[in-house]
């Protein structure tokens, strides 16, 4: 292992200890991950308010209160319930302990002929000598026999200690009809929900947060193990009610009129990058890759390829891509191409009948429609190296679309035929080590890696606010400082 090879396994080891950094929090990925996973969020609230209400039928036991307001008075003494207020209070407060008494509780249920499960509580109204008298129970009944069992037989306990109390009635005794210990159960199932699906939330967050995928430029400048060549914006692929209804597969092309300004110049701009850096390097041959399926490999390689046949370049589109080809569905050509790259790799047809050119666009192009088993056989064929070979003469540059590193080999037997690779990397996808992994395999080729195009990237709705995209000129934000022009 040389001193570079160190450094490099020096620098990823650095990296993969990764640390949190506020400009890689996406405000708006965070709000796709609550939306796609608002079912979790649902469930987890449905489960909290089923879960309460189960719990509370469990283990509620109802009971019931029979309640009865009584006036504590001297006998012989009919002045008013409020005269002699010192020794009447003084009373209420004795015959209060009388009513909680295991002597009057054992009278009561003696003279029912039934065990009770329930108790006898009284309190002192303050300043006053009036007395509630509660009996709880499991039924309604008991509740009620027994508080009126209480007041009957309360005397033969209260007559050794005052013998000249009496109580008058204010409030007589009924037949509770519902429980006294009824909890507000609803308002905790809410909150018991509501908590439920805040805390399904946050862990949905964190997660969203945690991911260790490229959400906005400054992670992809900061965690990618390259150059990054260019940010191509989202860009709406159905346009009117009709097109989202039949939700028809389409690709967007710089050559269609509804795209729009800023995805067009986006990709010339690209195109013009790489331009530079070919003939600068003197190469010809570029090889598009992802590591991953779904990233937008193929509509990227199909957008730079236009881009540079609009300069007046001549330009070949190769659809490489022998495990899952894409070019003939991003240019509705998969009923006008009938000759394939298959049938010249299987000696069926020769170079030039595969060649396929379009007037419009002018632009050269070589379809694959199938997928073929044994792709990495073909891509690393006789006949694949003759093709290039042939068609570096004749061409300004070739462009050839290839399977995902992380799916099959095939990229890597391409890189021997090409002069640089491009590794497309999708807004909050692929895990960033191993696209960092991918870049270490096309070193290992020795391939030129020209560095990175980050596709379909939203706004980036970050907690620095909204850095959208912004035109000066031909769609690049300029800052000046100090009379020099930055680019963003």
């Amino acid at each position: 292992m040389d001193h570079s090879d160190r450094e490099r396994v020096k620098e990823r080891a650095m990296k993969d200890t990764r640390e949190f950094n506020f400009d890689e929090i996406s405000i708006y990925h965070i709000c796709v991950d609550l939306v796609k996973n608002i079912w979790v969020i649902i469930l987890a609230a449905a489960a909290m308010w089923f879960g309460i209400e189960g719990a509370y039928k469990w283990m509620y036991v109802p009971e019931y209160t029979a309640q009865a307001t009584v006036a504590v008075a001297a006998k012989g003494n009919d002045s008013g319930a409020y005269s002699s207020l010192n020794l009447t209070t003084q009373m209420a407060g004795v015959l209060s302990e009388v009513f909680q008494s295991d002597v009057l509780f054992d009278k009561i249920q003696e003279e029912l002929g039934e065990e009770l499960n329930g108790k006898l509580s009284s309190t002192v109204i303050q300043e006053t000598n009036l007395m509630v008298l509660q009996a709880t129970a499991e039924n309604p009944r008991q509740a009620y026999l027994m508080l009126k069992t209480a007041l009957k037989n309360y005397t033969t306990v209260s007559d050794y200690l005052f013998s000249n109390a009496v109580l008058r009635m204010v409030k007589e005794p009924s037949v509770p009809v519902s429980p006294s210990n009824t909890l507000y159960v609803d308002r905790i199932k809410k909150l018991g929900a509501i908590g439920g699906g805040a805390l399904a939330a946050a862990v949905i967050v964190l997660f969203s947060v945690l991911r260790f995928t490229v959400k906005t430029k400054a992670s992809a400048r900061r965690n990618l193990d390259g150059k990054i060549l260019g940010k191509i914006p989202y860009e709406k692929k159905r346009h009117t009610l009709k097109e989202i209804i039949r939700r028809r597969k389409k690709s967007i092309l710089i050559s269609q009129a509804t795209v729009s300004m800023t995805f067009a110049e986006s990709y010339r701009k690209l195109a013009t990058r790489l331009e530079n850096h070919m003939r600068r390097h003197g190469e010809k041959v570029m090889l598009i890759t992802s590591v991953a399926e779904n990233e937008g490999k193929s509509s990227v390689a199909a957008n730079i390829a236009l881009a540079l046949a609009e300069k007046g370049r001549k330009v070949l589109l190769i659809d490489g891509d022998l495990k899952k080809p894409a070019q003939t569905l991003i240019f509705d050509a998969k009923e006008t191409t009938k000759i394939m790259l298959k049938d010249y790799l299987d000696g069926k047809a020769a170079a030039k009948e595969i060649l396929n050119y379009d007037e419009k666009t002018r632009l050269y192009t070589i379809y694959q429609k199938k997928g073929i088993a044994n792709s990495g056989n073909w891509i690393h064929s006789q006949k694949m190296k003759d093709l290039l070979k042939l068609y570096r003469e004749k061409m300004d540059y070739i462009i050839m679309d290839t399977s995902p590193m992380g799916y099959s080999s095939d990229a890597e037997l391409a890189m021997e035929m090409a002069d640089l690779a491009v590794l497309v990397v999708r807004q909050n996808w692929s895990d960033i080590r191993a696209i960092n992994e991918a870049v270490d395999a096309v070193s290992q080729s020795k391939i030129d890696f020209a560095g990175f195009v980050l596709n379909v990237f939203h706004k980036e709705l970050g907690i620095y606010g909204n850095s959208g995209y912004h035109y000066s000129g031909y769609g690049e934000r300029v800052r000046k400082r100090g009379g020099s022009d930055e680019r963003a």
